[in-house]
């Protein structure tokens, strides 16, 4: 690993760390046991599903283990860079770019080192990569689904994202979490960060990150409506590190488990047909009157300088399993039953935003 160093010679990292543990008190009285949801319709949510999108909502509390990310990290050797040895393309171009924050800082508990390797904060994600060694062999999901997080001391008003880890040995692993929040989140701010493990310790970081500059932004404001769900695409984003679509849907229908906005993918293919891979993104939904409304950001593998056009294809992905729990005003929990199998597939129109320079 890189030589650990402290990032806090000039940062008051008790202060900081003090608001962290005082963000985690408030949203105790928010959060309740991953997955749930929150019939207020004032209060944003964020919720899981069985699907190809991967979910990570610190709001309430659900999250979700990326398999996809897992298998990024299969190749790792014990020594070296998460990012650069990842086989995900941004990671690896952001690596060689030296695009990410090199933290190198481990904190050590109970004979478990945990590594904050390093952090990129590219158009819309903040990824992290850890590097985890035990004085003990680690049981398998000892770190549960990742981090809770917070912005300059405090917890977001939604999120989304997802968590993987890759077990290098009995004793070592290495884990890639990523955090998606779709509004709000500012150039440059400081990230806390606190991972728990199954025994009770927790792990506290603190450091600053700033967005990656040379973000190429293209307004789409594309909006069609089938069968009562309105998709809209507001801008594509084009950086070293990937490519991603923006979108917001509307849909006629106040039950969250036969939503189908929240359900919304994209094949993305360039003027010469190739298909650009894809690694979903997490969703933020609220209720929004007598209808749902999500939003999110899509991340797909960064293009070549020659791709002047991409086509666009939306898709909805029915979940093959679900539910959950809610909970209302009162704090009274109601177990919900998974409707996947009820919902209506739903065929939009493909559609070209062209790649200016």
């Amino acid at each position: 690993m890189k030589k650990s160093h402290d990032p806090f010679e000039e940062f008051p990292q008790d202060e900081v760390r003090s608001a962290i543990r005082s963000g985690v008190t408030q949203a105790k009285e928010q959060i309740d046991t991953p997955p749930t949801r929150m019939t207020n319709g004032k209060r944003k949510i964020v919720y899981a599903l069985s699907s190809a999108a991967a979910i990570f909502g610190l709001l309430v509390g659900s999250s979700y283990y990326s398999p996809a990310l897992a298998s990024s990290l299969s190749q790792l050797p014990i020594i070296g860079s998460v990012f650069g040895n990842s086989d995900l393309i941004g990671l690896q171009q952001a690596q060689k770019n030296g695009l990410t924050n090199e933290i190198g800082e481990t904190q050590t508990i109970n004979g478990i080192s945990v590594t904050l390797d390093e952090i990129l904060y590219d158009q819309n994600n903040i990824t992290i990569g850890l590097f985890i060694e035990s004085d003990k062999e680690l049981d398998e999901f000892y770190f549960g689904a990742g981090m809770d997080f917070t912005i300059n001391g405090k917890f977001p008003a939604a999120a989304s994202g997802s968590y993987g880890e890759e077990m290098l040995s009995p004793t070592t692993l290495t884990a890639i979490q990523e955090i998606n929040v779709n509004e709000g989140l500012p150039e440059k701010f400081e990230l806390g960060l606190m991972l728990h493990g199954n025994n009770g310790e927790t792990w506290y970081f603190s450091t600053p990150v700033e967005k990656i500059t040379d973000i190429h932004n293209i307004p789409v404001q594309h909006s069609q409506t089938v069968d009562g769900l309105t998709l809209t695409v507001k801008e594509m984003s084009i950086s070293k590190t990937g490519v991603s679509i923006a979108y917001e849907s509307l849909e006629e229908e106040t039950d969250f488990d036969l939503s189908r906005g929240g359900n919304i993918e994209f094949v993305v293919v360039d003027q010469d047909g190739n298909e650009i891979t894809g690694h979903s993104g997490g969703v933020t939904g609220e209720r929004v009157k007598d209808k749902l409304q999500f939003r999110s950001n899509k991340q797909f593998d960064p293009i070549g300088s020659h791709v002047t056009e991409l086509t666009i294809t939306p898709y909805v992905v029915i979940p093959s399993a679900g539910g959950g729990m809610e909970i209302d005003e009162d704090g009274n929990e109601k177990e919900l039953e998974y409707k996947g199998h009820t919902i209506q597939p739903v065929e939009f129109d493909s559609f070209k935003v062209k790649i200016t320079n």
